[in-house]
């Protein structure tokens, strides 16, 4: 194979898994719509207070269980979990799975997508609630 040939290959290769890379960008502005249906339990924002599920103010980097003055189930205090996206992403699809004896009473968000949105829109709230 020529050189010029083996360029053009390697630029077709990275075009073509273009489509797939994005397929998983996220969009703050989509997760804010999904946040919609966690609204009946949890808040997010300078105003954000417990209610039946811990403010998400600054999710991310936060070690499970510590949200001052919420009462959290001995599951999720002791599982030592840091949150990322990654361990988020399993949580949220299949919360009782991911974390069996924790109190979240949902059954899961199963869409890659719409996960990936919604990481993207808690993702913009730092600790105190304001924008980040």
């Amino acid at each position: 194979m020529t050189r010029i040939a083996m360029l053009r290959a390697v630029a077709l290769s990275a075009l073509l898994a273009l489509p797939a890379a994005s397929a998983f960008a996220q969009d703050a502005e989509a997760g804010k719509s999904v946040f919609n249906q966690c609204r009946a339990c949890h808040q997010v924002g300078e105003t954000a207070r417990n209610g039946a599920g811990p403010v998400l103010n600054g999710l991310f980097g936060r070690k499970a269980g510590t949200v001052p003055g919420y009462n959290y189930s001995e599951a999720n205090k002791n599982s030592g979990i840091i949150w990322d996206e990654t361990n988020f992403a399993a949580y949220i699809k299949d919360p009782k799975a991911s974390m069996p004896g924790n109190k979240m009473a949902y059954a899961g968000l199963k869409d890659d997508r719409r996960i990936a949105d919604l990481i993207a829109y808690l993702k913009t709230f730092g600790p105190d609630g304001k924008p980040r």
